[in-house]
């Protein structure tokens, strides 16, 4: 699977240029329904502005855009362009426009567009898709906090964490934290701790800056 960036989180921006009023919003989506769902629930939100112009993007070969009533060209593919640069994929972005009476030109409104959806992405952050693998162990309880260290030390995260006669923890890795942390903890415990993979599956890292 190629190297794919999604967006963090959902975000929003505004800002307002020649007294026309921008606000983007961007979303983390895995269907085209739901981008179409997020679109509806803007353009209702924001239902007295001139324009929601959008976009999405999934996967390698779902794109579609709108400039909802702004000159051709100049709103939905210089967002969608955004993206395409910083290499983020399952994506939708709807940017608002409440019009302030004065004309911005061709140029302008492709200038205010791209800047909309790239102060929203930056606001989202992005994650990188990878692999990663979930694994439970059980512990003693005085060896908890130790381990815990060792899965932040492997960029793993915790997932769950049962009470009973030992503690039983589940965790995700990335990458190579399987090897790593197996490793770590034959040592912290004298090979009493043994992990077990219940899994891979490919998601999202933690929270990067563009």
């Amino acid at each position: 699977m190629a190297v794919q960036r999604i967006p963090f989180s959902f975000a929003e921006s505004e800002f307002v240029e020649k007294r026309s009023r921008f606000i983007g919003q961007v979303w983390p989506i895995a269907s085209e329904e739901e981008a179409q769902e997020y679109i509806r629930a803007a353009k209702k939100k924001y239902h007295d502005a001139r324009h929601n112009c959008w976009c999405y993007l999934l996967g390698d070969n779902v794109l579609r855009y709108s400039d909802d009533g702004e000159p051709q060209g100049t709103a939905g593919q210089p967002m969608l362009n955004v993206f395409q640069r910083e290499g983020v994929s399952n994506v939708c972005c709807v940017v608002t426009r409440y019009f302030g009476g004065i004309l911005l030109g061709a140029g302008g409104l492709t200038r205010a567009y791209s800047k909309s959806a790239r102060d929203t992405l930056t606001e989202a952050g992005v994650a990188t898709m990878c692999l990663w693998e979930q694994v439970c162990l059980e512990c003693a309880y005085s060896l908890l906090e130790r381990v815990k260290l060792e899965i932040a030390a492997v960029n793993g995260t915790l997932d769950d964490i049962s009470y009973a006669a030992h503690v039983t923890v589940t965790a995700s890795l990335p990458d190579n934290g399987l090897l790593f942390l197996r490793q770590r903890l034959t040592e912290l415990s004298a090979g009493s701790i043994t992990l077990h993979s219940l899994g891979q599956s490919y998601r999202p890292g933690s929270r990067e800056e563009l």
